[in-house]
């Protein structure tokens, strides 16, 4: 029988000496594992989609595992920001930021929850014209698209696997009519490695240019490309660059690894990636139809 006299009134609790409950949370707090802020920066095609437009195996419940963390899980993508924030969506995050067209553009998000909007936080332009000129002399029939600072977009022809909702066709003149983000050139006869000797050939010099997988080129403002926006983004949320992960799979993607490595980071190449990516990161991880950016992020 429980001795009643032991138990204290109704509603009254034994308290310990102060000092003794300090002793008590600090132990606790001692206890419990500290994870600090990791800036996750991933590229979209390739890393977070398929070939067809579906979804990395088991992306979304990682994705949302890190930020459940507390870490800053972001997109850096040659994209434009129209093609980027529906991917977002499909993610199911809000990032404070988000780079698009290989670093030309950074997004800033204002508010939180359904309410909140991206507004640009950064863009730089460059005048077209010499780069247009020399491409358009060496590249007959190919299709050309350029995009404005404030995201509108101008193409000549149709680009296969392209968005061009809200686009302007215009002739290719007119592609020149003022400052641009980054130009687009699709060729469906050339390789990359026609892209390769092309780009040497006719010495694109004074601006930064990706090759994709297939046939189509990105050139950019000199010395602008992924990593140089993710430095300013990096600075902006006051993370140390050492608490960097980036992921990709594409020659565009070999700046933002290179920053991540040389910086103290990490940057994870997606296995079907080429070799000069591979070499850049420095880690190989699975292939984006085995859930590359899955495995990576639960292995944080």
């Amino acid at each position: 029988m429980t001795d009643e006299a032991a138990l204290p009134d109704t509603g009254a609790v034994d308290s310990a000496p102060k000092q003794e409950a300090a002793d008590v949370v600090a132990a606790l707090a001692d206890a419990a594992p500290v994870v600090e802020r990791m800036l996750i920066a991933l590229d979209i095609d390739g890393t977070v989609l398929l070939e067809d437009d579906t979804l990395s195996p088991g992306v979304v419940e990682a994705v949302a595992e890190a930020n459940a963390a507390g870490h800053e899980v972001m997109l850096a993508t040659g994209r434009s920001w129209d093609s980027t924030h529906t991917i977002m969506d499909r993610l199911g995050i809000r990032p404070e930021y988000a780079v698009c067209s290989n670093g030309a553009v950074v997004m800033r998000r204002r508010g939180d929850g359904d309410a909140a909007q991206y507004e640009r936080a950064h863009v730089e332009t460059f005048d077209p014209t010499e780069v247009l000129r020399l491409l358009g002399e060496h590249l007959a029939g190919a299709h050309f698209l350029v995009e404005l600072p404030d995201g509108t977009r101008k193409f000549t022809d149709y680009l296969d696997d392209w968005n061009l909702v809200g686009a302007n066709k215009v002739t290719f003149a007119h592609l020149s009519d003022e400052p641009v983000c980054r130009v687009v050139v699709v060729a469906p006869e050339q390789t990359d490695q026609d892209f390769l000797e092309l780009v040497e050939r006719i010495g694109l010099s004074q601006v930064s240019y990706a090759i994709g997988w297939t046939a189509w080129l990105d050139i950019a403002p000199q010395g602008v490309d992924k990593s140089t926006a993710l430095e300013l983004v990096r600075g902006w949320l006051g993370i140390p660059p050492e608490r960097v992960l980036v992921m990709g799979d594409g020659r565009n993607d070999i700046e933002m690894m290179q920053w991540a490595v040389r910086n103290g980071g990490r940057a994870i190449a997606m296995h079907q990636g080429p070799p000069e990516v591979h070499a850049a990161a420095g880690e190989v991880g699975l292939s984006v139809t085995e859930g590359g950016v899955a495995a990576a992020l639960r292995s944080l």
